[in-house]
């Protein structure tokens, strides 16, 4: 495996791959499926919760390795800092959450990752012209 930050490569033996939560990059056909999820919005953002509950809650999302987990805390983090300003945890993991958002989409769709930044900044920006 190369990581693609800087470009160290890291041995793994094939059969301990799923053993150490390895998965493939997301399928190009699924791009949708996550732009749906930044879309989707909950009824209520936990942001009547103390900062640190909501930094264990996404922590806890982030470290399942799911890229639809990513999705949402971003999508939740965006979203609450449009209200009101986040924590320097909340702020961290947003940073974290976007960029494994936009290094894997751009991995996946073979595309540079200002466009994927674009793309994940319309979702938002056409969800607040409706409003």
């Amino acid at each position: 495996m190369q990581v693609l930050e800087n470009g160290m490569v890291i041995m793994i033996p094939t059969n301990n791959v799923e053993s150490v939560g390895l998965r493939d990059v997301i399928d190009k056909n699924d791009i949708p499926k996550i732009y749906d999820v930044m879309k989707s919005r909950k009824e209520n953002l936990p942001d009547n919760q103390t900062w640190n509950r909501r930094y264990r809650e996404y922590m806890d999302k982030i470290k399942t390795g799911s890229l639809y987990d990513v999705a949402e805390v971003f999508r939740d983090l965006f979203l609450l800092k449009l209200n009101k300003d986040l924590s320097f945890g909340e702020r961290k993991l947003y940073d974290t959450a976007q960029v494994l958002l936009v290094r894997e989409l751009s991995t996946a769709k073979n595309t540079d990752e200002e466009s994927i930044i674009s793309e994940i900044e319309s979702l938002f920006v056409a969800d607040n012209t409706e409003n």
